[in-house]
């Protein structure tokens, strides 16, 4: 284990003093709040040792390929990695707090002097913005696994006291408790269009001729039409395929457009198998670096693999008139890891994209979450997995009492709770056996307080997350959510009432 080197902070200058505008200052105070959080919780250090220790496994892994000797990392390779990482975590927080996109970002933090204080770019004479590229970059430095960790870190910080003060680590008033357990699902919508059969014949042109464009635009050519021609000539098959649905033999006129667009797939496949056979063989004679070359081979590749697949749904669904399984359709070229989920309800009775399990406590910090990528089982065979993962996290702390809705109810479920040893508020599915439970009043007041969750959801889900997710693909997602839920604790945490340091002090 590297040990991490003294930090030595640019000379800053001070803030501005703005008057008649309490959102500012209010605003100014949460972000003064959330650093001194974020310092005294230790989620920099942990984040620091990571990345320290995966540069010399890097480092190790080279010299092994290159068959040299191993060199250590330089005083001043390391600093500068420390200062990176730290840039990093702070710049996420901070777009995740200001709910704003990299590149509105990257110009408010360019403008605003409290988020450069934040993030520690606030030097007297240069300062240094990230772009929305590197924004981008440095929220996707570090893999789900250890965000997660940072959470936890963060969350035992606020529930355990100093050992010699015996006062809370985060200056809390009161240290936060989990013993109430709170849990609901939700669905991550993915940022993806309906998925109609023919449309995705359409997206399926558009990646194969643009890609046969970057490829001509180098002076590798086969005898061809324009690509653009293909793009139009599929954009109106598009258009009379729409226009097409309710009118008079509208079936069948369907079922020629969509024979028309077969035809047209055939020859778009054609071309870009044959120019991406070139691009293989004679990369070297253009201006494309190597890894350029690979991307646009890949993203060719990507779509002539799902190609006939995308034919035959189409095919099965408007010439056959026959249904395909949800499990069997392609709903995205480009992600795999999207499902159908039924919720049945108003305005969403059917979404594309992933479930997300979430888990808050009594103060709406939330203390488990998972964002499934498969297939998600029913809300009643989650509940275990989630208290198990409380378990390892927090070294075998488990809850006094398990709130849900009736999603997660199950016998069990319930067996399950008694031998934990962990009071049971599940709401009944049976409306007999939930009359019967709402004549106790601990129940109730539970039951009562779970209906906030569904409000920490939506907070998550539209505020620090976006919904849709705008994560190209299950991981990007994934990292995304876990950042979301560690800026929203620490939003949380900053907003709850902290110790007067000054009135003990008095006392004492």
């Amino acid at each position: 284990m590297t040990k991490i080197l003294p930090f030595q902070n640019e000379l800053q200058g001070a803030l501005s003093v703005v008057i008649g505008n309490i959102e500012y200052n209010n605003f100014k105070a949460l972000l003064l709040r959330v650093a001194e959080i974020i310092e005294l919780s230790g989620i920099e250090k942990q984040a620091i040792q990571y990345i320290l220790d995966e540069a010399i496994q890097d480092g190790l892994r080279s010299a092994k390929a290159e068959e040299k000797t191993t060199t250590p990392l330089s005083e001043q390779m390391q600093i500068s990695l420390q200062e990176k990482v730290r840039l990093a975590i702070r710049v996420t927080i901070a777009r995740k707090l200001t709910r704003q996109a990299y590149r509105p970002f990257s110009i408010r933090l360019a403008e605003s002097q409290i988020l450069q204080q934040f993030c520690l770019i606030d030097r007297i004479d240069i300062i240094k913005v990230p772009s929305k590229s590197t924004l981008e970059r440095y929220e996707k430095m570090f893999p789900e696994n250890i965000i997660r960790e940072m959470n936890t870190l963060l969350l035992k910080a606020a529930i355990l006291p100093e050992i010699e003060t015996k006062e809370n680590r985060l200056k809390l008033e009161e240290s936060i408790s989990l013993d109430e357990y709170f849990a609901d699902s939700t669905a991550i919508k993915a940022h993806i269009h309906y998925p109609v059969d023919w449309v995705l014949l359409r997206d399926a042109t558009r990646t194969i001729m643009k890609a046969v464009k970057l490829i001509r635009d180098q002076g590798l050519r086969n005898r061809m039409e324009d690509p653009g021609d293909f793009i139009n000539a599929i954009n109106k098959l598009c258009i009379h395929m729409t226009h097409a649905k309710g009118k008079k033999d509208s079936k069948k006129k369907r079922k020629q457009i969509y024979r028309l667009m077969k035809k047209l797939l055939k020859k778009v496949a054609l071309h870009g198998l044959r120019h991406q056979e070139m691009l293989k063989n004679r990369w070297e004679e253009t201006n494309l670096s190597e890894n350029e070359a690979n991307l646009i081979i890949a993203r060719i590749e990507n779509i002539l693999t799902q190609l006939p697949e995308a034919i035959r749904q189409g095919h099965e669904r408007i010439i056959g008139e026959r249904l395909v399984k949800n499990a069997e359709k392609i709903l995205s070229l480009y992600d795999k890891n999207i499902h159908v989920i039924v919720r049945g309800k108003a305005g969403a009775k059917l979404e594309f994209g992933n479930t997300l399990f979430l888990a808050e406590q009594a103060d709406g910090i939330i203390m488990d979450w998972k964002l499934y990528q498969d297939k998600v089982p029913a809300d009643s065979k989650i509940l275990k997995e989630s208290i198990e993962r409380l378990e390892n996290e927090y070294d075998n702390y488990t809850p006094e009492s398990a709130t849900t809705d009736r999603g997660f109810f199950s016998k069990t479920n319930q067996k399950y709770l008694e031998t934990k040893g962990i009071k049971d508020y599940m709401c009944p599915k049976s409306v007999i056996e939930l009359q019967e439970r709402l004549k106790e009043n601990d129940f109730c007041a539970h039951q009562k307080r779970r209906a906030q969750t569904e409000g920490r959801i939506g907070i998550i889900k539209n505020s620090f997350l976006g919904n849709p997710s705008k994560g190209k693909s299950f991981i990007s997602r994934n990292k995304s959510t876990a950042w979301s839920v560690l800026s929203h604790n620490l939003w949380v945490l900053a907003r709850l009432p902290a110790a007067d340091v000054q009135k003990k002090e008095k006392a004492a």
